[in-house]
């Protein structure tokens, strides 16, 4: 499994407008093959009055599969320029079609490649890209008094937290990195003066929004 990976948000779109022609960016998180050719053909049809509907993914926990398509643009113009920005982002796992509708100003092999990269690398800052991390829940159980250094740790280490239940206790589950486990545990142990207990729950990915592109 890997430890870490990167990928969108959430399945969006976003527009943008260049010398009259519309580039409309649709962005879906993907599983399959055929999950990324089924998008494509969706869009395909919902905008069959579209000039081109150009599109790119990767796929695989090392982008084991690339495949893009210019849909009718000037070969090297459109789909390999998408799929050139999703790999710079270091995406796995992410369809990108980006449809034309033609503004009557041709716009030329540059304009082009800057118009469809730009409308991916837009769209990736309107969605937002999240980092994925192979994490173990940990159950920190504590009384009341303790709740405040606690929390200030939590924030001051910037762990990330899956839930808290206020009781008769407070359980705090955080997530951790699971070669940090240990450390975790002797920190907060010393910190709360052996007044703690731990346990162990699922190793899951979680996941945090990044900084955009």
């Amino acid at each position: 499994m890997l430890q870490n990976y990167r990928t969108i948000k959430e399945d969006n779109q976003h527009e943008t407008e260049i010398k009259k022609s519309r580039f409309i960016c649709f962005l879906k998180r993907i599983e399959s093959e055929e999950e990324a050719k089924n998008f494509i053909q969706q869009i395909k049809k919902e905008h069959w009055k579209a000039n081109h509907n150009c599109s790119a993914f990767v796929l695989g926990d090392r982008n084991e599969i690339q495949r893009s398509s210019d849909d009718g643009e000037p070969s090297g113009t459109a789909g390999v320029p998408m799929l050139e920005v999703l790999k710079k982002n270091d995406l796995i796992n992410v369809c990108a079609v980006v449809t034309r509708y033609f503004g009557g100003t041709k716009l030329g092999a540059g304009g082009l490649i800057r118009a469809y990269s730009g409308a991916v690398a837009k769209a990736l800052v309107a969605t937002g890209i999240v980092e994925g991390r192979l994490q173990q829940e940990i159950l920190v159980q504590l009384d009341y008094p303790q709740w405040g250094k606690m929390e200030n740790f939590i924030t001051n280490e910037h762990l990330s937290v899956k839930d808290t239940q206020f009781t008769d206790q407070v359980v705090v589950t955080c997530m951790v990195d699971e070669n940090k486990v240990t450390d975790f545990e002797s920190q907060v142990t010393d910190l709360l003066n052996g007044q703690v207990s731990f346990k162990t729950g699922e190793v899951t990915y979680h996941e945090q929004l990044i900084q955009e592109v």
